[in-house]
This record gives C-alpha cells, sequence and structure tokens, in this order.
C-alpha cells in the first residue's frame, strides 16, 4: 500500500514539477504562445490516441469496441456541454468579465483544454492503479513511469497559456496542482476497485480520448491557426506528438 501511495503521488507530481518548469515563460509573444498550445495539442493528441483509444480497443474485453467507441463520442459531448452550459468556467482563474472584458473567452478556452486535461489524467490513473491491485507491481511501475513521463510536458504547456490569458501566478499553479491530484485519486480508486474499474476502463478511457480530441479539433487548433503562425504551429503539433510517441514507444 505504501508502494501505490508513493507512486500515486509521484506521477501526480509529475505534473506539477512540469508546470513550476512552465513558470520560466512569463512574458511571451504571441507567436510564441500558438507555438506553446500547438505543442500542447500535439502531446495531448498523441495521449488520446495512443495512451488512451488504442489500450480501450486492445483491452479484454467483447465490449472493447463499442464501449470503445460510445466512449470518445460520451467524452466530446460532455465537453461540448460544459462549454455550453458553464459558460463563467473564466471565475476559476479570479477573472471578472466586467473588468476584463474581451479576455473572458480566451481563459474560458484554456481552462476548457486545462479541463480535457484533467478529465484524461483521471483513467490514466485508473490504469496505473489497477496495475497495483492485480499484483503485477512490475508493469504497474513502468506504467506509472511511462504516464509520469508523459505529465512533465502536459504540467509545462498548462501553464504557457494561462500566463498568456493573465492568470495569476499562485491560480495558475493552483489549478496545475489539481490536475495532478486528479491522477493521485484515480490511481488509489484503480487500485481499491479492481473488478469494477476493469470493467469500465475502456469507457473511461475512451471518454477521457474524446474530450481531447473535441478539444484539440474545437478549440486548439483554430486558435493557434487564427493569427497568421499557422505554418509554426503545425510543425509544433508534430514534435509535441512525435516526443509523446517516443515517450510511449521507449517507456510504454
Amino acid at each position: 500500500m505504501q508502494l501505490v501511495l508513493l507512486t500515486a503521488l509521484g506521477v501526480g507530481l509529475a505534473t506539477v514539477f512540469g508546470a513550476l518548469i512552465g513558470f520560466c515563460f512569463k512574458s511571451t509573444s504571441h507567436k510564441f504562445n500558438d507555438i506553446i498550445l500547438s505543442f500542447a495539442a500535439g502531446v495531448m493528441l498523441a495521449a488520446a490516441v495512443i495512451g488512451l483509444v488504442l489500450p480501450a480497443l486492445e483491452y479484454e474485453s467483447h465490449f472493447a469496441v463499442p464501449m470503445t467507441l460510445i466512449g470518445i463520442f460520451v467524452g466530446a459531448v460532455f465537453l461540448q456541454l460544459i462549454d455550453r452550459f458553464v459558460p463563467h468556467l473564466h471565475r476559476l482563474a479570479g477573472e471578472d468579465t466586467e473588468s476584463h472584458g474581451t479576455n473572458v473567452a480566451h481563459i474560458h478556452k484554456i481552462l476548457l483544454f486545462v479541463l480535457a486535461i484533467a478529465i484524461h489524467n483521471f483513467p490514466e490513473g485508473i490504469a496505473a492503479g489497477v496495475g497495483f491491485g492485480t499484483g503485477n507491481t512490475a508493469e504497474a511501475l513502468t506504467i506509472a513511469g511511462g504516464i509520469a513521463l508523459q505529465n512533465i510536458p502536459e504540467g509545462m504547456v498548462i501553464i504557457g497559456p494561462m500566463f498568456a490569458g493573465g492568470v495569476s501566478k499562485k491560480r495558475t499553479l493552483l489549478i496545475a496542482i489539481a490536475t495532478g491530484l486528479v491522477e493521485v485519486v484515480g490511481t488509489l480508486i484503480g487500485y481499491f476497485a479492481v473488478s469494477v474499474s476493469t470493467a469500465i476502463l475502456p469507457f473511461a478511457l475512451a471518454f477521457a480520448g474524446g474530450t481531447m480530441l473535441y478539444i484539440i479539433s474545437d478549440e486548439m487548433i483554430p486558435e493557434t491557426h487564427a493569427h497568421g503562425n499557422e505554418r509554426s504551429a503545425t510543425y509544433a503539433l508534430l514534435v509535441g506528438f512525435c516526443l509523446m510517441m517516443l515517450v510511449d514507444f521507449y517507456l510504454g
């Protein structure tokens, strides 16, 4: 149990560690912000497809394929509903509509992107916890190590956009910590509820993948291609995708 707790904290703190690295980027140009956000889109795209959707399809279950398909669309619809019915998401960042006006929509998009990362952290945590729950400690540590390394660049890329949107340093750090804690909770749930989590894991993985695919297509790519930096943004996305692909290949 002690090893599970330490692993859970390590996986969650990897996001915070990445966020602390991200604090190095405080005052940046619009082009740099587009590149960073595109890099994040590439990281998320690889995490969604390689780390979530494909494992869901390969899961040992007769219903893995339909559960994966349903999970992707349910995840996308879920995030769309949040975008539609939670118009004050920007208040999490301490933004006031009256005082900041045009910045509110930008902050809302950024926090929707951060929410997608937090949602995707949960089933990843469950996956790590399930490994411990089944008694395969070596495999569980391998999975957790890969997830932790993946979380570092994810933690980095959520900082730049929030800084660019004017979110305070304190709130930015708190939001980053919250995304890491989601994974800690997921790991513990996966450990204590192996029989339940293994049954729903394909759906949970695909659900998280669907939220990420939705936010990449609906928010991130349009945002990074709206200021004349399309070519740089495209290559930044490819770099982010390839980085996560290599992490998965060598450590997965």
